[in-house]
């Protein structure tokens, strides 16, 4: 029996297939009961949720259900890092293996998927040949980090060639002479699809810019400007389109350029998506509110000032960082503290960060932050250079 976790976009017609084939096949969505109780009695676990948060909280629900010898297939797009942390989770008596897929909800549904498997893929092979053809790529994590390698062109380029489009129109070229052009390059068939977004959502634009943090590490200078055009789409309204929405947000921002651009670098952990970790406005950076938080939104160093005090600041630092700026361009820093007693070990840790002549400074005692465990919460100003 396979149970088979998500039923989003590619998560229905992927389980359909299997169906079809003969597999008896148990589905789960939220809302439709426990998680535990799905995966009672499966051979083989599939997941194809969100991200890697959505993937641990439902493999953590899972466990209680999960038998010796079953095999979970974690078929979403998370990163090798967050496939690590799967391993540790499972216990020992239940295999992993990690499987994303490359194609959209067409492929899914006629098996034409390539499917990127990592680990050992004996007691699952011939299910996953049922999504399309299957590349064994070697140890747990390979499949994973390969989906991310290939998303970190894919997608960036796809940002490049919306910039393309826009740069074309502003000059008075039409987008069907560009794509003209274009098609005979090795660009032709994606610029095909950037030339004519597509109305129904295939891989949704909120994706793609989670795909592309995923391999925006420190370093990066293409999938970084690539993540922040697809965020700053995603923050008017985009996320749900296909990503070829690109091209009608980049089109959009040519013709009426935002005042506001939002900045959320991978290097830090992600907010939960209800605000924006810091906002550009021309020569300025708002930063909003740091608390100590780490990837999976758990307070760093809870009771302890000065650990929670050198996990802001090192992330504000890669936040100025991302942005060519540094502790010496801070105008104006906000500190809200749970103790004012604790204002002496949280200055020992912002004096190894600011140094020099002091920015204009705020500092205020609240009774309580937005999660339990926090003692200080940091707002920025800053000047880019």
């Amino acid at each position: 029996m396979i149970a088979f976790l998500g039923q989003g976009r590619m998560g229905v017609p992927m389980a359909r297939r299997l169906q079809a084939a003969g597999h008896q096949v148990t589905v789960w969505k939220r809302g439709l009961g426990p998680v535990a109780a799905a995966v009672e009695g499966a051979d083989l676990v599939i997941t194809m949720l969100r991200d890697g948060p959505a993937v641990e909280e439902v493999l953590t629900g899972a466990l209680e259900g999960l038998r010796p010898g079953t095999t979970v297939v974690e078929m979403s797009t998370i990163g090798p890092d967050a496939v690590r942390r799967l391993r540790d989770l499972l216990p020992p008596s239940v295999a992993l293996v990690d499987a994303p897929v490359l194609g959209s909800v067409g492929p899914a549904a006629d098996g034409t998927l390539t499917v990127l498997a990592g680990g050992d893929v004996s007691a699952c092979r011939t299910v996953l040949a049922e999504f399309g053809t299957v590349l064994e790529l070697g140890p747990l994590g390979a499949g994973a980090a390969m989906k991310v390698a290939v998303m970190g062109a894919l997608v960036p380029a796809q940002v490049l060639l919306a910039e393309t489009f826009a740069y074309g129109e502003a000059h008075g070229v039409t987008r069907e002479a560009l794509a003209q052009v274009l098609s005979g390059t090795p660009l032709g068939a994606l610029a095909a699809r950037i030339a004519a977004p597509a109305q129904e959502t295939r891989y949704a634009l909120g994706l793609a810019a989670k795909d592309v943090r995923l391999g925006a590490w420190e370093g990066t200078t293409m999938a970084r400007a690539a993540q922040a055009r697809l965020e700053a789409a995603e923050a008017a309204g985009h996320g749900e389109r296909d990503v070829t929405a690109i091209a009608t947000h980049v089109a959009t921002e040519v013709a009426a350029p935002s005042r506001a651009v939002p900045v959320n670098p991978g290097s830090v952990p992600a907010t939960n998506g209800f605000y924006s970790h810091a906002v550009r406005v021309g020569g300025m950076l708002y930063v909003s509110g740091q608390a100590a938080f780490d990837e999976r939104g758990q307070v760093v160093g809870e009771g302890d000032m000065a650990a929670q005090a050198e996990a802001v600041f090192q992330n504000i630092g890669k936040i100025l960082a991302d942005q060519g700026a540094g502790f010496e361009d801070i105008a104006f820093i906000r500190t809200y503290l749970t103790d004012m007693e604790q204002r002496f070990a949280y200055g020992q840790v912002r004096r190894k960060y600011i140094t020099g002549t002091p920015p204009a400074s705020t500092t205020v005692e609240v009774s309580k932050l937005f999660m339990p465990g926090l003692l200080l919460e940091i707002d920025l100003i800053v000047a880019l250079p």
